[in-house]
């Protein structure tokens, strides 16, 4: 228990905190390709057992985002970027796809969340590696029922094992589109809130009994960790977002792909 509050545990969750909330505002990504792999090394060294430190993670992770998501969605949509017609089509059918993703976690075992979330995140690193011109992108309508419902459904699937916003998957989506990365960022920022409000509900629960959890959690949520975490994201997310209507994101794109590749690769050789 001690380990939980000392000040390198303190430090490192405000680090990452304050990283994941500038990310989240910047990439609109929610920030959890950041966070998971930072609470799953310090659970694990707190003394959890691997399979809860993991679930824990991803959990603690997804509340986080419902902070992050909603300051950074503040200042994009300010700044007048966000599509609301997108958010508001994708949001329910993202939240539906999240909380099953919730409920799942409880029988799916520790490798292969952690293959689900090294594959996810490579696959878009890959994406942001090799970035493509708006000008090979075909305009589609995003907000039409035969798109929205099954990608809404997978992007909160997908985003909810993995423990991040809907931004990773819903960047990705709409550049295929034929929007800017301004714009794409800016809705995707939203995509967070409807991930992370009812995937975290779903760990919460799923998680009420479980074993080997780390101390001071409530189900799969460790709440110091989110505390901290949170305030420190809630303060990063808008200067993020702010930046990220002020500078051409295509460089930091590709820089940021190269982290959560790395990140990917970190947490398979832990976990095997």
């Amino acid at each position: 228990m001690s380990e939980i509050f000392s000040p390198a545990y303190i430090i490192a969750l405000l680090t990452a905190g304050l990283a994941a909330g500038f990310a989240g505002g910047f990439f609109g990504i929610g920030g959890g390709v950041v966070t998971v792999p930072v609470l799953y090394a310090l659970f694990r060294a707190a003394g959890a057992g691997d399979d809860a430190s993991l679930k824990t993670a991803i959990g603690t992770s997804l509340a986080v985002i419902v902070v992050t998501s909603l300051r950074a969605l503040g200042a994009h949509h300010r700044a007048g970027a966000v599509d609301a017609e997108v958010l508001k089509a994708w949001s329910p059918w993202i939240a539906l796809g999240s909380a099953t993703a919730g409920f799942l976690s409880r029988v799916i075992p520790v490798e292969a969340l952690a293959l689900v979330f090294a594959a996810g995140a490579l696959f878009i690193a890959g994406q942001r590696l090799f970035v493509r011109k708006k000008s090979d992108a075909k305009a589609i309508d995003l907000s039409h029922k035969a798109i929205h419902i099954p990608v809404g459904i997978g992007t909160g699937l997908f985003s909810g094992l993995m423990g991040l916003g809907g931004g990773a998957v819903g960047v990705m989506v709409m550049r295929w589109a034929g929007r800017s990365i301004h714009q794409a960022v800016a809705t995707a920022s939203g995509f967070g809130v409807a991930v992370a409000a009812p995937g975290v509900a779903g760990f919460l629960i799923a998680g009420l009994d479980a074993a080997g959890r780390p101390p001071a959690s409530i189900g799969y949520v460790e709440i110091p960790a989110f505390i901290a975490m949170a305030l420190a994201g809630a303060v990063a997310a808008p200067q993020g977002a702010r930046l990220a209507h002020k500078m051409q994101g295509e460089l930091l794109s590709m820089l940021f792909g190269a982290y959560i590749a790395i990140a990917a690769i970190a947490l398979i050789v832990d976990v095997f």
